[in-house]
């Protein structure tokens, strides 16, 4: 497993984030003049764009993240989500942050099945990254935090070796390999099978370096090309007419990463499977964890700089709803299986004396939301941690 993968799983799920919430707050935003006060405006909308990149890309988050590292669970990982979007004023309640969480995961994990190589898994970082930066073009304070992790990027990655990317492409799909959720956009553009699995094209652009394949080359032992053989294939294959750009500004010609919602159509999901399948999967996922202490301080450590948007006087936190309707979102809350939950993650404590006062000191750095009337409690996911010790 690569101790490099988690910046750049990070940062491209909170881009597909970033992609979802933008296009579901233009879709609910009224004009401002005739919007009331618990309703959304564009003006709200850039507000939680540059709230939550704001924290996304703060200097001592990103240095947390930029250590060599092992991924952590997936539990740990999407309750950093769960703090992240609620950085700002606004308030998803369970069912819609189960379906953002769902879009983001999904939408990455074909990402990284399409790249051509390994290495162009940086080029799709970079076109969320350039993505991120259109965003918030009219913020330069935030424009800079996100430019200066650009710049990590670049040192950190571009002298990376084929071998060392093709081991972090390898650790991605080992943490994608049991998520097959289905997607509305995947499947009707038949890019996703009703089982949640991908299919996978067998025409298109070869990887930059390589030729199209129908060409045998035979060479004798003195490395002489001696004979030529050619072969049918049944792909149309077509050579790259230039390299993606790995510089801070440039033409990346990947198109893999750019947003996928610019053009208004619907994103339900639907979780695929049996509800056998998804309990065994829950059971699984419930399985003490020997690394969960250093989870717990990975998250203290991340969580420690993302503070949650408390809103101002009488201001009341705005509510998004991922789903069609009200009713849509209720329905969904209450027929996700109770074993998909983020509620607890289970440790075994009785080895070590001192480990209980060490998980309350580092359950003690986490900040919890303050819950808002009406939507799912924040933040009960990490006291939940106490309860079995």
């Amino acid at each position: 497993m690569s101790t490099r993968t988690l910046p750049l799983l990070f940062l491209n799920l909170g881009g597909e984030m970033l992609y979802i919430l933008d296009q579901r707050l233009r879709a609910q935003s009224i004009p401002g003049e005739k919007a009331r006060k618990d309703e959304w405006t564009d003006v709200d909308r850039k507000r939680v764009m540059n709230d939550i990149i704001s924290a996304m890309f703060k200097k001592n988050f990103m240095e947390e993240l930029f250590k060599p590292q092992d991924l952590y669970s997936k539990k740990a990982l999407r309750t950093v989500y769960d703090r992240l979007a609620h950085t700002s004023i606004m308030r998803l309640n369970q069912a819609s942050m189960d379906k953002l969480y769902d879009l983001m995961t999904m939408a990455f994990k074909y990402q990284v099945l399409l790249c051509p190589r390994p290495r162009d898994i940086l080029l799709v970082t970079f076109n969320h990254l350039d993505a991120i930066k259109d965003f918030i073009s009219d913020s330069p304070g935030i424009l800079n935090q996100v430019d200066e992790t650009f710049r990590q990027l670049i040192e950190t990655y571009n002298c990376l070796s084929d071998g060392e990317f093709q081991l972090i492409r390898q650790t991605l799909l080992i943490f994608f390999q049991d998520m097959h959720i289905r997607v509305s956009i995947f499947l009707k553009d038949k890019v996703q099978n009703s089982n949640g699995r991908f299919v996978l094209p067998i025409s298109g652009p070869v990887p930059w370096g390589t030729e199209v394949p129908g060409l045998i080359r035979i060479f004798n032992h003195k490395g002489v090309e001696v004979k030529r053989a050619e072969f049918t294939t049944a792909g149309n294959y077509v050579t790259p007419q230039r390299e993606g750009s790995f510089e801070l500004y440039g033409d990346r010609v990947l198109k893999l990463g750019t947003n996928m919602y610019s053009v208004t159509r619907p994103v339900e999901t639907h979780v695929s499977g049996s509800s056998k399948n998804l309990a065994s999967q829950a059971k699984e996922n419930i399985v003490p964890n020997p690394l969960a202490k250093e989870e717990l301080n990975f998250l203290a450590r991340l969580l420690g700089g993302l503070d949650i948007q408390k809103p101002a006087g009488g201001e009341t936190g705005f509510r998004l709803n991922l789903f069609t309707t009200d009713e849509e979102e209720e329905h969904a809350a209450q027929t996700r299986p109770e074993e998909l939950s983020y509620k607890v993650i289970n440790i075994e404590a009785t080895q070590e004396p001192g480990r209980r006062a060490e998980l309350s000191r580092i359950l003690g750095e986490l900040e919890v939301a303050e819950p808002r009337p009406g939507s799912a409690e924040k933040g009960e996911d990490l006291l939940a941690l106490m309860d079995g010790l």
